[in-house]
């Protein structure tokens, strides 16, 4: 079998799926946001119960999944947002890899929980490598299939080599995430916190935000403006990052996502650590969010034991793989 093989075609694309990897690292001096993924934890563990390694490309589905017909044999897993997956018309697991094959379809009837769900294959699928990263950048027309959104009609193909090692797997429960009802984000305190006055900055730390609709892959916006300058809400511009929590003269604060701008010059309160990312990636419109502000030390523990967790599932991945091949 070729290095690169036709797995599927897509028969309808579903709301905005993407081909999505860890992004384009080292890029941002060059004005150039890394995109990627959304939700690096559930993206990571997509690849691992097909036997990938964790930085493979996969399908980003957001909201309503695409419609997709096998034409060769592959193993697939789905992870993130219960968009309620079907194989054939039969209901199939999320968080669980499963082998497909020729003319088999995988369908999504829609969320339950969760803004997103990733689609891995086994081998990664294949996409246009801009800049050392298939992901698919719109606002720029980069990375994955054409640098736009999938459309019906796309053939998709998996980067594997040798035929397809079948396994079926799932992680421990306690692994899996629960994306429903009202969420906290931890965050440190940001830079330009001073810039805002006392009584607005309590009501950040102890206010109910509801997500708004206006959030996508560039910003999670919520409703409610409750943030206060003290004077002008511009700075600088300065660098941003993936969380950075930006507010402008609105009050309305803004988490920077995947494909948000390199720099900014609205004042940044906060931002949210590196461990609760994944939770932002899936917040829902109407969903309630609360900011908690941790230690930098305790962000650091939590990222740590986030990791130790997937790097435990990427032993077991190995151990199944190799298992498989005596």
């Amino acid at each position: 079998m070729s290095a690169e093989t036709q797995v599927c075609i897509v028969k309808k694309a579903g709301l905005f799926t993407t081909i999505q990897d860890v992004g384009r690292r080292g890029w941002q001096k060059k004005g150039i946001p890394p995109a990627g993924v959304m939700d690096p934890y559930a993206f990571q563990i997509a690849n691992l119960l097909v036997g990938n390694e964790g930085y493979e490309a996969v399908l980003e589905v957001t909201m309503l999944g695409p419609v997709l017909q096998f034409t060769n044999p592959a193993v697939t897993a789905v992870t993130g947002a219960d968009l309620q997956p079907a194989l054939n018309g039969s209901p199939v697991d999320n968080w669980h890899s499963f082998s497909v094959g020729e003319g088999d379809v995988l369908s999504f009837a829609g969320t339950k929980k969760g803004a997103r769900a990733y689609i891995a294959v086994q081998g990664g699928w294949d996409g246009d490598n801009i800049l050392g990263s298939r992901s698919t950048y719109v606002k720029a027309g980069i990375g994955g299939m054409n640098g736009r959104p999938l459309e019906k009609g796309d053939r998709l193909s998996a980067r594997r080599r040798g035929p397809v090692q079948k396994r079926s797997s799932r992680p421990a429960s306690a692994l899996i995430p629960e994306y429903g009802g009202e969420k906290v984000l931890r965050v440190l305190e940001g830079p330009e916190a001073s810039a805002f006055t006392e009584e607005s900055l309590h009501a950040f730390y102890h206010s109910r935000f509801t997500v708004s609709n206006e959030s996508d892959r560039m910003g999670c916006r919520v409703e409610e403006a409750t943030l206060i300058h003290r004077e002008s809400a511009d700075i600088l511009s300065d660098a941003v990052d993936t969380g950075t929590i930006q507010a402008a003269s609105d009050g309305r604060p803004v988490i920077l996502m995947a494909d948000r701008q390199t720099t900014g010059g609205y004042t940044r309160p906060a931002s949210v650590i590196q461990a609760d990312l994944p939770k932002a990636a899936q917040l829902l419109p109407g969903q309630k969010i609360r900011f908690e502000k941790v230690t930098l030390a305790h962000a650091h523990t939590l990222w740590r034991e986030q990791q130790k967790q997937l790097a435990s599932l990427a032993l077991a991945s190995r151990n199944t793989a190799a298992a498989g091949m005596n």
